[in-house]
């Protein structure tokens, strides 16, 4: 029969809840040590005054200050976890722990090994000084406490004399033989104690009744009202309706404003502020803002929402200060929630092949990023530290070029050319050193081909690029082998990018000193049909294109596009475009022709070999299966009557001289 020892002390409990503490607590916190943060891995970037300031900003919040630290979820959940783990610890250090196993000898008070007769004498003493009869009693001691030291006393010397209580001693390790289980609950025992059963029951019900319930139930209602892109399911349905394959860059504006997500934009104060800036905006863009605000109206609370969203969004895009701190907060909660918006009606142009509206949603990355109107015609000097639109229709006619620009700026001795200057030589414009199409074993495109289209690029500054333009460089033999046989290596790996072989060729930070977040400049390659505006293959994003160095042996990095060839043979003639999420002006589109030949143009060796087997005859099993299958069989041909009479002549002729000759 078995007896519970319940928990009096809590020491079971603590034990238990010092394991889980334990094992949640070390790989959360191995995570967090050692977790590849790209925040803290890119140490350059664009170094103009605007953007060093920016990010020391960003730095600052994402930092907090001493009155108010900015700690992230995980690692309060850390702070107060390690917290409890050392106070439970220490608690428990001090903690009394039974461990004791019984032992008649040092009951008695003897040393393992004696004598049965030193045993017994030994026993007359202390039964002389411990019976109950004789024992005098001393400060707290009582008859009780003696009379059960004599019976401790009695049960140790028998186990040792005794041969019953002997045996038992041996096979059980108690004098008294086999002994009821004693198992341990980690609770106390007024838990399961009658008088509050009604109180643990509530407890009961309202962690597994209520709580439980309501968090699965949240959980799930919430994940079905968004799509796999995270966004909400209606402002999805929303975006399918309005997006179109003619939409451009103020389209789809249009169709970002119908996002659900606005309704939650942070509404409190502000309200003069916030009109001040509509007719602002009003008095720059006038009927393309009328028109906007008209697709906010008529909803309520909803619409006050995407009202407020749309301002902050084109106060950004205008480049119209806001000074209401909670504004500032609330205008980058709305630019960091447009990614994920954009990327939503990227994905739905993408299932539907269009080219217009994808290379769209790429270019507002750009202008969002460059915080610029989409109607703005000299958006890549705007871009530049400092530079505002009338230094701009200030230009001399000749200024057709960034280089340009900055000579221009020299000459006139401009204050903000070193800014400039930082700028344009983190700025990067994309190179194209090759580009081919290569299948894996063959050295020509079959139809229907798994066919990889291999890109090599490397960054230079738009500055020094017009300078490089004509300069070749030669390669030597053993460089060019060498990296022939890393062209080889990165076709036949998985990999869509080749490794950089230093981090620190990467482009870093990007020039986007409006953008409330670090951003990490990124192009988009883009395979179209020119003739019928079609996407040929979806798009592929590529980051950490390094800069050129001559020095290097491999001054570019490759990187690969996947498809399937044409099911036809000819020539197929498309449009290559390098979209930059992140730079205006900066895009690189080139022509590209596939050719698909037949595989006999292959030679035997490539082609293979492939067992020759016949077809059945018409007249066989085989041949009759093969027909009911509507496969290929031989035709039986029958013979006709001269031929089978000649055979028999000639078979009577050769009877006949065999006999004679016989």
């Amino acid at each position: 029969m078995a007896s519970y020892d319940y928990d009096e002390s809590g020491n079971m409990a603590l034990y238990f809840i010092v394991t889980i503490l334990f094992m949640v607590l070390v790989p959360v916190t191995l995570s967090s040590l050692f977790s590849s943060n790209p925040k803290d891995t890119i140490k350059s970037g664009c170094e103009c005054g605007p953007c060093v300031e920016q990010r020391k900003r960003i730095q600052k919040q994402e930092k907090g200050s001493l009155l108010h630290p900015n700690f992230t979820k995980k690692g309060v959940f850390m702070i107060v976890g390690w917290t409890a783990f050392a106070l439970l610890s220490y608690k428990l250090s001090g903690a009394a722990i039974d461990t004791k196993i019984y032992d008649p000898f040092e009951i008695l008070g003897l040393k393992t090994g004696v004598t049965e007769k030193e045993i017994k004498s030994h026993f007359k003493k202390l039964s002389k000084q411990f019976h109950p009869d004789k024992v005098k009693l001393t400060g707290n001691d009582t008859i009780e406490s003696a009379a059960s030291k004599f019976v401790e006393i009695t049960k140790a010397y028998k186990s040792l004399t005794d041969e019953t209580i002997r045996k038992n001693f041996e096979d059980y390790g108690h004098p008294d033989g086999r002994q009821t289980v004693t198992m341990g609950i980690a609770l106390p025992r007024w838990i399961v104690e009658a008088q509050n059963n009604i109180w643990v029951l509530g407890v009961y019900g309202l962690l597994f009744g209520l709580s439980l319930p309501a968090l699965v139930g949240r959980w799930w209602f919430g994940s079905r009202q968004k799509t796999k892109d995270g966004i909400n399911a209606q402002t999805a349905a929303a975006f399918f309706k309005s997006l179109n394959e003619n939409s451009g860059v103020e389209d789809i504006i249009d169709t970002l404003s119908k996002a659900v997500e606005w309704q939650h934009v942070e509404r409190k104060g502000a309200d003069k502020e916030l009109k001040e800036l509509d007719a602002a905006i009003e008095s720059k863009i006038d009927e393309r803002w009328k028109e906007l605000k008209s697709l906010t109206e008529g909803q309520g609370d909803a619409s006050n929402g995407r009202w407020r969203a749309l301002v902050l969004l084109y106060a950004h895009l205008l480049r119209i200060p806001i000074h209401d701190s909670s504004l500032q907060k609330a205008q980058a909660d709305v630019l960091l929630r447009t990614p994920s918006l954009l990327n939503a009606l990227m994905n739905i142009s993408l299932s539907r092949n269009w080219f217009f509206p994808t290379v769209g949603v790429m270019h507002l990355q750009a202008y969002l990023a460059q915080a610029l109107s989409p109607d703005n015609e000299n958006a890549t000097y705007a871009q530049l530290p400092g530079i505002n639109q009338e230094d701009i229709k200030s230009l001399p006619g000749d200024v057709d070029s960034l280089d340009d620009f900055v000579h221009d700026l020299e000459g006139k001795g401009d204050s903000r050319l070193t800014d400039v200057k930082k700028a344009v030589e983190r700025w990067g414009r994309l190179e194209i050193v090759d580009k081919s199409f290569n299948v894996i074993g063959e050295r020509i495109v079959t139809p229907s081909a798994l066919v990889f289209l291999v890109f090599k690029l490397r960054l230079t500054p738009p500055a020094s690029a017009s300078q490089s333009n004509g300069a070749t460089h030669v390669e030597s033999v053993d460089s060019t082998r060498a990296n022939n046989k890393k062209d080889d290596e990165f076709l036949n790996s998985p990999k869509d990018a080749e490794d950089l072989p230093n981090a620190a060729d990467a482009s870093g930070w990007a020039h986007a000193p409006y953008w409330p977040a670090r951003r990490r400049p990124g192009w988009w390659i883009v395979l179209a049909d020119a003739k019928s505006n079609r996407l040929v293959v979806p798009p592929m994003k590529i980051t950490d294109i390094p800069f050129s160095n001559p020095a290097r042996q491999r001054n570019y990095r490759s990187y690969k596009l996947r498809f399937q060839a044409p099911p036809a043979v000819g020539l197929f003639t498309w449009r290559i475009h390098l979209v930059s999420d992140t730079f205006l002006g900066e895009d690189v589109v080139q022509d590209i022709t596939l050719k698909t030949e037949d595989v006999s143009a292959l030679n035997v060796d490539e082609q293979g070999t492939e067992d020759e087997i016949s077809d059945p005859e018409e007249d066989t099993l085989a041949g009759q299966m093969a027909a009911m299958r509507g496969g290929s069989v031989k035709k039986h041909v029958e013979e006709s009557e001269d031929e089978s009479s000649t055979e028999d002549e000639d078979e009577g002729e050769e009877t006949d001289s065999s006999s004679d000759s016989d």
